[in-house]
């Protein structure tokens, strides 16, 4: 009996030992796991082609499953090599579906309601004939959501290396306001303007956020592209808007700010005002003064699309 009672208290005594021990072991293996894991990587939003909403035909499929989050996914599965895709509420945009065999977003900008969304492929020419219309009714979580997701003109992984460099620009920084600022002074200050691509740049073109950060120069759009991208990646609402600058075809962005809303007017803030966010021209420019009283008149911009 007493050897069986001595074996119980062994058991007893081991086991509590164990007790101990496991909490620290288990705080260990999250310390080393903690940087993989890193909440500013972990909240990076990322389109999912789920499958519980879809409307296909034999070559597209139309997945509608996120629409609440301000997004749908296109999938082209057929020979022709050109395809277009019109998305239409109040406004129609225009887009190629580049990616065969491959989902690409695209974003529902104008709120909730219906939208028509038609695929058409080319025939000859400039020719293209529709296979597919098909009406989409959304209703958002919130208005905010369609400028917190990648889409194909400002397309970006969690593992992406604009979003490794928005995070280690905003590590420090708890407000949002800096965090637009570290980035925006980032763009500004180290992506050059590039006069030759500009000539050459063909209609279509998109931009590639993570090449432009690492050749370090790009067109108006390419500026957009990677400031959009670099600041979605932070949980910072922000709206990639295509118009003109006076007579100029042209990009540039707006954020959302809490407690200030939709703010077009953020280059910086002298105290009083908030100055036009463009950050093409706040680089040309040099940040000049008559570059700064040209980029603070917001009638100096005409919006025609907001991605």
């Amino acid at each position: 009996m007493y050897y069986i009672s001595h074996k119980k208290k062994q058991l007893f005594r081991g086991n509590k030992k164990w007790i101990l021990i496991l909490p620290l072991l288990l705080i260990l293996l999250a310390s080393l796991f903690l940087p993989i894991l890193h909440p500013l990587y972990a909240k990076v939003r990322t389109p999912i082609a789920s499958g519980t909403k879809t409307y296909q035909t034999d070559s597209i499929i139309i997945d509608a499953s996120h629409t609440a989050n301000g997004y749908v996914m296109l999938k082209y599965k057929g020979d022709n090599a050109k395809i277009k895709v019109r998305i239409t509420k109040k406004t129609t945009y225009t887009y190629d579906l580049n990616a065969k065999n491959q989902y690409e977003t695209f974003p529902l900008t104008e709120g909730n309601g219906t939208y028509t969304i038609k695929v058409f492929e080319h025939v000859t020419g400039n020719s293209y004939a529709q296979v597919m219309s098909q009406p989409i009714p959304v209703t958002l979580k919130n208005s905010l959501e369609p400028f917190l997701y990648p889409n194909q003109f400002c397309n970006y992984t969690k593992n992406s290396k604009v979003v490794k460099k928005a995070t280690s620009l905003t590590k420090k920084h708890k407000k949002e306001i800096k965090k637009v600022q570290a980035i925006y002074n980032y763009v500004v200050n180290h992506i050059s303007y590039d006069y030759a691509k500009a000539k050459t740049v063909q209609s279509g073109y998109l931009p590639n956020p993570n090449t432009t950060l690492s050749i370090k120069k790009g067109i108006c759009f390419d500026y957009a592209s990677l400031m959009t991208s670099m600041l979605r990646s932070q949980n910072i609402p922000t709206k990639l808007v295509i118009g003109y600058s006076g007579t100029v075809y042209h990009a540039w962005v707006s954020v959302y700010i809490k407690g200030k809303g939709w703010v077009d007017h953020i280059i910086y803030f002298d105290g009083k005002n908030w100055k036009y966010m463009d950050p093409t021209f706040a680089s040309t420019g040099k940040n000049s003064t008559k570059t700064k009283q040209y980029i603070s008149n917001s009638k100096n911009y005409s919006a025609k699309f907001i991605y």
